[in-house]
C-alpha cells in the first residue's frame, strides 16, 4: 500500500519513470525501516546491467540513427513503389510495405513512425490522400517497428525474463506478418484513393525517374542490413548483439560508400543521440530492477497470483487478462517503462501457475504496450505524428482508430491462440 501510495504521488508530479521506481522503492523501505535490505538495493542496481545482451540496445539505436541520417529509407520506398505501383491505392501498401522492410531494420516504432511521417505524408497528399488518412496509416504501420526482428523491446523483454532473445526474434515473425497482412486488408476495404486518381500512378509505374535495374539493386543492398540480422540469428550463427554490431558496420558501408549520403560530421550528434536514448533504457532497467526485486522479496507476484487464480485457471483467459490489462496501463504509461515494471510481476505468475509459453507471453505484452503508442492520453506515437504532420491531434485519433480496432483484434487472437507466435519453432 506505502509503495503504491508513494508510486502514485511521485508519478502525479510528473517525475521521470526511473525516478518514480527508485523513489518508491527508497520510500517503503524507509516506512518499513528495513535498512538490512536498503544496503543491498546499490548492488542489485547495478547487477540489472550486467548483462551482455543489453548492448544491443545502444547498436541499435545507432543502427536508427543512420537510417535516419542517409538515404536508405528512401531506397525501400523507391523499391516498393516501384513493385506495387500499379494497383490501386498503390502508395497506400507502399507505405505499409516500406514500413515492413523498414522494422526489419530499426526496431523502435518510435524512430519508425518519425521517419515515415518526413517522408511519406506529403508524398501521398500530393498523389491524392487524405493527409488524415496518410499520418493514420503511417503511424499505425510504424508499430511493426516493436514486432518485426530486431526488436528492441523483444531485447529487454529477454533480458527481463531471462529469455533467449533469438527466442524472441524468430516468435516475432509470424505476428508481424499478421499485422501487415491485416492492415493491407484494411486498405483494401477502405479504398482512400479514388480509382479516377490510379493512372497518374500507373504512369509514374510505367516511367520511374531512376530506372528499375538501380533501383532494385539499392534495395537489395540497404536489405542486406536485416537479413544478416536475421539469417544470422535464426540460424545461430551470430548472437542479437554480435548481429548488432555487423548491422552498424553494413549500414556504415551501404550509407558511406555504395550510397555515399553519410558524411564524418553527421557522426557527433549521431553517437550524442545514441547515448542519450540509451542512457534512458538503461537506467530504466537499472530502476525496475530494484523495484522488482523489493515487490519479489515482500511476496508480491504470490499475492498476485493468488488473485487471478480466484477469476479463472484457464490459460488463455488469463492470458486474455493480461492482454486487456496491459492495453490499459500501455494508454497511461510509456511501454518501456510499464513492460519493466509489470513483466517481473507477472511472468512467474504466467510461467508458475498458468503454464503459458514464456516467449509467447513477451511476444503479446510487447505487441499490446506497442498499441499504447497510438491511443491517448500518453500516445507517444500520436504526439510525434502531429507535431512533424501539423495536423490537430483529436483528427489524428479519429482516422487511427480503425487501425487500431484492427491491431486489438490481432493481438488478441494472438494472446488466444500461442501457436501463432510459436509456430516457427516446430519447423
Amino acid at each position: 500500500m506505502k509503495t503504491g501510495l508513494s508510486f502514485a504521488i511521485l508519478i502525479a508530479m510528473a517525475m521521470p519513470v526511473a525516478f518514480v521506481l527508485i523513489g518508491a522503492t527508497f520510500a517503503f523501505m524507509l516506512f518499513e525501516s528495513n535498512f538490512r535490505v536498503l544496503a543491498v538495493l546499490p548492488g542489485v542496481m547495478f547487477s540489472g546491467l550486467e548483462v551482455f545482451d543489453l548492448l544491443a540496445i545502444p547498436l541499435f539505436i545507432l543502427l536508427g540513427e543512420i537510417m535516419n541520417a542517409g538515404s536508405i529509407t528512401r531506397k525501400l520506398i523507391d523499391a516498393a513503389r516501384l513493385a506495387l505501383g500499379r494497383i490501386p491505392n498503390a502508395l497506400a501498401y507502399v507505405c505499409l510495405t516500406a514500413n515492413l522492410m523498414l522494422a526489419s531494420i530499426v526496431g523502435s516504432a518510435t524512430a519508425q513512425i518519425a521517419i515515415m511521417t518526413k517522408t511519406m505524408v506529403g508524398e501521398m497528399e500530393r498523389d491524392g490522400y487524405p493527409k488524415g488518412f496518410s499520418v493514420a496509416l503511417t503511424a499505425a504501420a510504424g508499430i511493426l517497428g516493436p514486432i518485426i526482428p530486431p526488436s528492441m523491446p523483444f531485447i529487454l523483454y529477454g533480458v527481463i525474463a531471462q529469455v533467449s532473445v533469438a527466442d524472441m526474434f524468430l516468435a516475432g515473425i509470424l505476428p508481424g506478418i499478421l499485422l501487415f497482412a491485416g492492415l493491407a486488408l484494411l486498405i483494401t476495404l477502405r479504398r482512400p484513393r479514388r480509382d479516377a486518381d490510379l493512372k497518374a500512378l500507373q504512369a509514374a509505374a510505367r516511367d520511374p525517374a531512376v530506372p528499375a535495374m538501380r533501383v532494385l539493386l539499392e534495395a537489395l543492398a540497404a536489405l542486406s542490413i536485416p537479413a544478416v540480422i536475421v539469417i544470422g540469428i535464426t540460424f545461430g550463427i551470430v548472437t542479437p548483439t554480435e548481429s548488432a554490431v555487423l548491422a552498424v558496420a553494413i549500414a556504415l558501408v551501404v550509407g558511406g560508400l555504395i550510397f555515399r549520403d553519410l558524411s564524418w560530421r553527421d557522426f557527433p550528434q549521431m553517437l550524442s543521440r545514441t547515448a542519450q536514448g540509451s542512457a534512458l533504457v538503461l537506467i530504466l532497467i537499472a530502476a525496475a530492477k530494484v523495484f522488482g526485486w523489493v515487490l519479489t522479496y515482500y511476496h508480491v507476484p504470490q499475492a498476485i497470483a493468488g488473485a487471478l487464480q480466484m477469476m479463472t485457471t484457464d490459460p488463455t483467459l488469463f492470458m486474455l487478462l493480461v492482454f486487456a490489462f496491459c492495453l490499459v496501463v500501455g494508454a497511461f504509461l510509456d511501454g518501456i517503462a510499464a513492460m519493466i515494471i509489470l513483466v517481473p510481476i507477472l511472468l512467474p505468475v504466467a510461467t508458475g501457475i498458468y503454464g503459458v509459453n514464456p516467449v509467447h507471453f513477451g511476444v503479446v505484452v510487447c505487441m499490446t504496450f506497442a498499441i499504447g503508442l497510438l491511443t491517448p492520453p500518453v500516445g507517444l506515437g500520436l504526439y510525434i505524428s502531429a507535431a512533424i504532420s501539423g495536423l490537430p491531434m483529436m483528427q489524428i485519433v479519429r482516422d487511427i482508430t480503425p487501425f487500431v480496432a484492427l491491431t486489438i483484434v490481432v493481438v488478441a487472437l494472438i494472446a488466444a491462440f500461442p501457436a501463432l507466435t510459436l509456430a516457427l519453432f516446430w519447423i
